[in-house]
């Protein structure tokens, strides 16, 4: 089926305001592009030899289904923006009003600054003011850089400005392509033990082990898919864990994630437009609602840092 999601143009344009995710950042190596935008710390366009391997959208749109933004202080979704801090309540904005959850953050409408810009990466980096709901000093760093084999590498990292330390998930929400082949071609992998069991709100209630139409270790047609669920027990080789589209004709692309990404979220859509189905990898250290749950939540000590690392990879 032809494509009809939009892409952004490939020159660099002179006016930031043109651009509703602002300013963006333009790498190059070899037949690898990258773009980056402001707003979020967004991935808005991997590509490679002119196969685009992420979704993308217009220069007069705001990232749909939140494509290629950063998150933190937390991932994924808080339920009713409740948590508890030594056994005080702390309430969050609710972003998700259909679900009643705080999701994704508090940088996803957020303008990140440039710290360092060279030829083949960026480095951006936003705070997190102290504020109802999460009374801490935060800042995200985030760098995107394209390595020798033109293979996209970003590390996300948080560092503790408070006087107290703070809880923290980190994560990311890019979509992943490959070309113009159609999703329903596609086949996607993931390898993981277990699978979090979430309500209708999306949030976890408890876990099981991967299997029957959950297990996507030996691949299942994205056509064939309806899934918004989070993986765990993923598996490691030699320190990453590789996830993947794969096309009929060998070709493919795959997201990888650091062992401080214990999770990876898959969200396969019919509602991105533009497109029959896209698909969601969204690596992250911890699962949703784990400000409650405990369930992968850190806690950063005072003039601490955490790095975790991810990335796209692509054969052919």
């Amino acid at each position: 089926m032809p494509d009809s999601s939009p892409t952004p143009d490939a020159e660099p344009r002179s006016e930031a305001r043109r651009f509703a995710t602002g300013r963006q950042f333009e790498l190059r190596r070899g037949e690898a592009i990258a773009i980056v935008t402001e707003l979020a710390a967004g991935l808005r366009l991997y590509s490679r030899g002119g196969v685009q391997l992420t979704e993308s959208y217009g220069d007069a749109d705001i990232p749909p289904g939140a494509t290629g933004i950063t998150l933190a202080p937390w991932a994924n979704r808080v339920e009713d923006g409740v948590w508890h801090l030594e056994g005080k309540k702390q309430q969050l904005d609710v972003t998700e009003v259909s679900r009643n959850n705080a999701s994704h953050g508090l940088l996803r409408n957020a303008g990140y600054a440039l710290v360092d810009e060279s030829e083949f990466s960026v480095t951006l980096e936003a705070t997190v003011f102290p504020q109802h709901g999460y009374p801490f000093l935060v800042r995200h760093r985030v760098r995107y850089e394209l390595d020798a084999n033109q293979d996209l590498h970003v590390e996300q990292t948080l560092v503790n400005d408070s006087d107290a330390q703070a809880p923290f998930v980190l994560g990311a929400h890019p979509y992943l392509r490959l070309g113009d082949v159609a999703p329903e071609d596609l086949t996607l992998h993931v390898k993981a033990g277990t699978r979090l069991v979430a309500d209708e709100r999306l949030i976890p209630r408890s876990t099981a082990p991967v299997e029957g139409d959950f297990d996507l270790s030996g691949g299942r047609s994205v056509g064939s898919l309806d899934i918004d669920v989070a993986f765990t027990d993923l598996a490691y080789d030699g320190g990453t864990a590789r996830h993947t589209l794969s096309a009929p004709d060998g070709r493919s692309v795959s997201l990888v994630q650091d062992r401080n990404c214990q999770y990876v979220h898959v969200f396969v859509t019919d509602t991105f437009p533009g497109r029959s189905k896209a698909v969601a990898l969204e690596p992250m250290t911890g699962p949703a609602n784990a400000f409650n749950s405990g369930d992968g939540l850190r806690w950063l000590a005072p003039g601490g840092s955490f790095a975790m690392t991810w990335g796209i990879s692509a054969s052919l």
